[in-house]
């Protein structure tokens, strides 16, 4: 764990520092500007992250430290063909996680934190929840302790993979042509970024892009029709507590309101936007509501 630090601590000031340069040139090339409180937001969630990182403990860990215990095989990283596995394993459970994180209401209270700004820039890629440690969501890597692979060469590895994603929160960099096929690029990830209805819960994937394409969530970037950024309700405040806490003050209160065992169990792990009337905001439902807008065709 302590090589994991050492990676955030080198890493950190040069993603900052990348940030700030693109803020700069966007605030003086464009004439909508660049939304400096944002940025200040999302550099106070992820300076209030790594204090988070000082707890010692995570809800995950004694899962995947029993199955690192129990694990079938032991994996060592000294072999291509040992670090391509674990990469393509970390690319599979990493495209289910993202995927439960928009789909389940009780990780996406901390995945909607990442969604919120309402600009999308190089600033918005470190800008994360700060419960994810205190709700297990990387209980969704354990099969890869089961196999083998040492718990905190996993973190690492995922570190490594959420590196990679910083670049691409760009509105600036085209598409990448036959790339686009294979990697997870701005493009791609631009459309995962956006509340149009047609873009929603699309591109999960971290570095590659195959298995959105395999498992039928994979969504083209249109020149007809411009990505609209944020929450489909957009957050309008530049509080980091109110944005990482209003997701879980809002399920508790749905909760208390839970009429029966399966309104409550819905509430905690239905899509987001669950209502116990069917008039709620899931992507279904929103989708459905932007077909009926549409006018008729002729």
């Amino acid at each position: 764990m302590e090589d994991l630090g050492t990676i955030y601590m080198i890493l950190l000031p040069l993603v900052l520092g990348a940030a700030l340069i693109e803020g700069v040139w966007i605030s003086r090339t464009r004439k909508d500007g660049y939304d400096w409180k944002a940025w200040g937001t999302s550099v106070a969630d992820v300076m209030v992250r790594r204090l988070f990182a000082f707890i010692p403990y995570s809800l995950a860990t004694p899962v995947f430290m029993l199955a690192y215990e129990h694990r079938l095989f032991t994996v060592p990283l000294d072999s291509v063909g040992a670090v391509l596995a674990l990469f393509i394993g970390l690319e599979f459970f990493y495209y289910w996680y993202h995927r439960a994180s928009h789909t389940v209401r009780y990780f996406w209270n901390t995945h909607s934190v990442h969604h919120s700004p309402n600009q999308f820039n190089l600033a918005a890629a470190y800008r994360l929840g700060w419960m994810g440690k205190l709700t297990g969501a990387t209980v969704f890597f354990t099969p890869l302790a089961f196999l083998g692979f040492e718990p905190t060469t996993i973190l690492a590895a995922l570190a490594l993979n959420l590196l990679y994603q910083f670049w691409i929160h760009a509105d600036w960099i085209p598409k990448l042509g036959v790339l686009e096929y294979v990697l997870n690029t701005p493009s791609a990830h631009r459309v995962h970024h956006a509340r149009n209805p047609e873009y929603l819960d699309a591109n999960y994937g971290g570095v590659l892009i195959v298995f959105d394409r395999l498992f039928g969530t994979y969504v083209e970037e249109r020149e007809d029709l411009p990505c609209e950024y944020g929450l489909v309700h957009p957050v309008t405040t530049y509080n980091p507590v109110r944005i990482n806490l209003d997701p879980w003050i809002g399920q508790v209160k749905d909760l208390l309101s839970a009429r029966s065992p399966s309104e409550a169990w819905n509430y905690l792990f239905a899509p987001p936007g669950w209502r116990p009337d069917g008039k709620g905001s899931t992507t279904a439902e929103l989708r459905a509501q932007h077909r009926q807008a549409q006018p008729l065709m002729t």
